[in-house]
């Protein structure tokens, strides 16, 4: 089968490109190569891939690449959760809703179109009151923030809620990355549905392994953790450190990544792709500390990021009832990171730069109380 991969120098669209090259398939890669992701061509461009150095949104391109195409990964995007609002939009739903545009008009028969989503597209995610049953409460104001309220209450009694794995069906996203992770998958899914073009969303927990940048100012707690362990000090943890999360195994992602490809029964489907378990941001700190043997725990600061969200974790049920499922751990992640770190050159700075760029725009902030 013939592959386009936009995005495919980055991290998830890497590896996807080597797994795809490995099962036979003819893979050609457009990714733009930009800052703060990528500073040139990475060595781990895939061999065998016919590589293109452009952007999604260039109309010409991307209609000459889609006409050699029987199938398309769409990972290329716009991330970290920086206040660039339009920039989101422009990239991530912009890009998705031309790709549509260009395969109706040019009337290509595509297999599959594969989007790339975020678990971010669910928000805060959906809890359970005692009393008043289900919900899925907005992002935390700024006024409680402060004060260092950080749990959710209840919408209607403002008493204690219980967190629960989030399914697709939710999708409340509260910050500019993930509303426009949201408006990509819906309008991929709602074009393939009105068009006939088998088109699958992934909406992909925090990924984690080797290859993802080491540059980006906010995302990747897999990456800062490991950046500070490995230069002695300890990282930062915001709020309280029992901020939730699920974490999953970039080859566990590639593996779906492959699954639905081919599999009939994910076309004009929206899935989680996550690791099934949630740790604390302390657990999953305490997991890189044993990596390096520091003695270091994670400093509470009392700072948060705020658009951050409080608690989130992935329904996975849809996917493993397509006979996947995550087999690696978030150690079995920190140890290929680490081990792909060591030796890298010039990573002394890049902490300070990152931790810079945060409290200049706003991003990091500290309560009062």
């Amino acid at each position: 089968m013939r592959v386009l991969v936009t995005g495919g120098a980055g991290f998830i669209g890497s590896h996807t490109c080597d797994r795809l090259v490995s099962l036979g398939h003819e893979v050609t890669v457009l990714d733009v190569l930009a800052a703060p992701v990528h500073r040139g061509k990475p060595e781990h461009l895939t061999p065998g891939v016919e590589f293109y150095e452009g952007d999604v949104r260039n109309r010409d391109l991307m209609r000459n690449l889609l006409r050699r195409a029987d199938a398309v990964y769409h990972f290329a995007a716009y991330q970290d959760y920086l206040p660039d609002f339009a920039k989101f939009t422009d990239v991530n739903v912009t890009s998705t809703a031309m790709l549509y545009e260009i395969v109706v008009a040019e009337k290509l028969d595509l297999a599959r179109i594969v989007v790339a989503s975020s678990q971010a597209a669910m928000g805060e995610g959906l809890y359970r009151c005692p009393e008043h049953g289900e919900q899925t409460p907005d992002m935390r104001p700024e006024s409680a923030l402060i004060q260092a309220n950080w749990d959710l209450g209840c919408v209607v009694c403002g008493g204690p809620i219980e967190m629960l794995p989030t399914p697709e069906r939710i999708a409340n996203p509260q910050n500019a990355y993930g509303m426009s992770k949201h408006g990509g998958e819906v309008v991929a899914v709602n074009l393939g549905r009105r068009y006939g073009i088998p088109t699958v969303a992934l909406r992909y927990s925090i990924v984690q392994g080797p290859r993802q940048s080491v540059f980006n100012a906010y995302s990747g707690a897999c990456r800062i953790f490991n950046l500070h362990y490995l230069l002695g000090s300890a990282p930062t943890l915001y709020e309280d450190g029992r901020a939730i999360r699920d974490y999953v195994n970039i080859h566990d992602v590639v593996d779906a990544n492959v699954l639905v490809l081919t599999d009939d029964r994910a076309a004009g489907r929206v899935f989680n792709v996550g690791g099934g378990t949630g740790y604390t941001t302390q657990e999953f700190a305490e997991i890189v500390r044993r990596q390096y043997g520091s003695a270091l725990p994670g400093r509470i600061s009392g700072e948060y990021r705020f658009g951050d969200t409080r608690h989130i974790t992935s329904d996975i049920d849809a996917l493993k009832q397509l006979g996947w499922s995550p087999t690696r751990t978030p150690a079995d992640s920190v140890a290929e990171y680490a081990s792909w770190l060591r030796g890298m050159p010039g990573l002394d700075a890049i902490l300070a730069e990152a931790d810079a760029t945060m409290r200049a725009l706003g991003v990091v902030r500290r309560a009062e109380a």
